[in-house]
């Protein structure tokens, strides 16, 4: 026989039982033993409330082979699934998986979303399923679990006569809310409003918001959940456009409602506005802007924007009890908390309209900003009284008993992301209010009694053990 053949012969015997010892050592490298077990990011995907009949964005868990042989998965599945949740492991998106491997001390993906049908009676639905795990005979399982809202889908509504909308469900507006000339549109208390991308609101009629402070009127973004990590979506400017008062309209009046999230936050553009108790923040914009307008204002927050809190331009205002502030997160602060225009000659707009006229009175003005774009005041009809401010000033003809140079002592934490303008026990602010011929509501914002003499600013002390909103 051919030596050649036979040194052929003699190599593929070799390669074949190379083959088959690889074959046998692949085999032999899955795990068989119910002792070793995948290990999960978390044991709860929590998609907290979301719309019905909509797409949930997409949760993400971590599935860690933690051992050093190949872990096979014989069953990726979700129990009694009904369609509602979707999964994608790895890559790949079906319903149910079988045979997942994980190599050894190596991970996968899975990926999962969720489309709830719509409750029909517009209270939250709870919803709760498991996510099932099989491996080497062994189970183990990780929660879903959220919340299912519905809400009416409203778009361009237009008001044009009497209405009042009740807090029977959320009311979700894509375009323009516009209140016609002659029509009141009345928010009671407890009534939301969420406002998709662009969405605004026009009154050439009323808007009178009925809100408490058990049950307080929102208006703000639609996005739920957050941005990133602990930044929730609740603290994002730019969501929506905001509200605008314009010329035709009289009469409107706010209690204890908020307002947030706009690019441009509330506009009162040469008429008049009541707001008790309100909460007006994160705007990219301003979160009040007063053109020419007959503004009251009382125990109301202006809070977070990009270009200064508060313009007052022409007109007359009354602010007492208020907190301005600005911590705002996502771009450089323009301009100072409070902005004042059409104050004389030689600060005017150019209008012929009546210059400014205004009292800021038992307030708070302190920031990451300055307090007023204007530290002179002479020749204007503007006085700030009894205010604590944090720059340091001295007292003159238009700033008057005030606290120069002085924390407030807030809750707030940038940082932490945590906005609260209510006052520390030990805050000098408490008690400090001046008698002033406007009465306070009874209670702030968040229900808490003013005592007398209140505090300055919008809020009292929180009570002990309240935790952080």
């Amino acid at each position: 026989m051919n030596r050649t053949f036979l040194r052929h012969i003699h190599l593929t015997v070799i390669l074949a039982v190379m083959l088959t010892a690889f074959a046998a050592c692949i085999e032999d490298s899955i795990s068989t033993s119910p002792a070793d077990q995948p290990e999960f990011s978390t044991d709860t995907l929590r998609f907290g409330t979301q719309y019905s009949d909509e797409v949930t964005p997409t949760m993400m868990l971590m599935v860690y082979n933690r051992h050093d042989k190949v872990m096979s998965i014989s069953d990726i599945s979700i129990e009694g699934d009904d369609g509602v949740f979707r999964l994608n492991v790895d890559g790949f998106s079906g319903t149910r998986f079988s045979g997942v491997e994980i190599r050894p001390n190596d991970s996968i993906y899975v990926l999962v979303s969720a489309r709830f049908p719509t409750n029909g009676d517009f209270e939250p639905a709870r919803v709760d399923r498991t996510l099932t795990f099989t491996t080497n005979g062994v189970t183990r399982k990780v929660v879903l679990t959220a919340e299912s809202q519905d809400v009416e889908r409203l778009t361009d509504p237009v008001i044009t006569a009497d209405t009042r909308w009740r807090p029977t469900h959320p009311r979700r507006i894509y375009g323009r809310l516009t209140v016609a000339p002659g029509a009141t549109l009345t928010l009671e208390a407890g009534t939301t409003l969420l406002f998709h991308d662009k969405a605004s609101v026009e009154v050439e009629g009323r808007l009178v918001c009925l809100g408490t402070a058990e049950q307080p009127v929102v208006m703000r973004g639609d996005r739920l959940g957050s941005v990133v990590g602990d930044i929730s979506f609740d603290l994002m400017a730019s969501q929506w456009h905001g509200v605008r008062l314009t010329p035709q309209s009289a009469g409107n009046e706010l209690s204890f409602t908020e307002i947030r999230n706009t690019v441009s936050g509330l506009t009162a553009d040469t008429t008049d506005l009541a707001l008790v108790n309100c909460r007006l923040r994160n705007s990219a914009g301003r979160v009040l802007t007063s053109n020419h307008s007959t503004l009251r204002a009382v125990g109301s927050e202006f809070a977070e924007a990009a270009e200064g809190a508060v313009l007052l331009c022409g007109g007359s205002a009354e602010m007492v009890n208020c907190t301005f502030s600005n911590y705002y997160l996502f771009a450089a602060i323009t301009g100072a908390l409070l902005q004042v225009d059409h104050t004389d000659a030689d600060h005017t707009d150019g209008s012929t309209l009546p210059y400014l006229s205004a009292r800021i009175v038992n307030s708070i003005l302190y920031g990451s900003s300055g307090e007023m774009n204007r530290s002179d005041l002479t020749g204007t009809d503007v006085y700030v009284t009894s205010c604590l401010m944090r720059s340091k000033g001295t007292d003159d003809d238009h700033f008057i008993r005030c606290l120069w140079d002085t924390d407030p002592l807030f809750y707030t934490v940038r940082s932490e992301y945590l906005f609260d303008y209510r006052l520390q026990p030990d805050s000098p602010a408490i008690g400090a209010s001046q008698p002033c011929d406007t009465q306070l509501p009874a209670t702030d914002f968040y229900g808490t009694p003013h005592p007398s003499p209140a505090s300055l600013g919008a809020y009292e002390p929180r009570p002990d053990g309240e935790e952080n909103p």
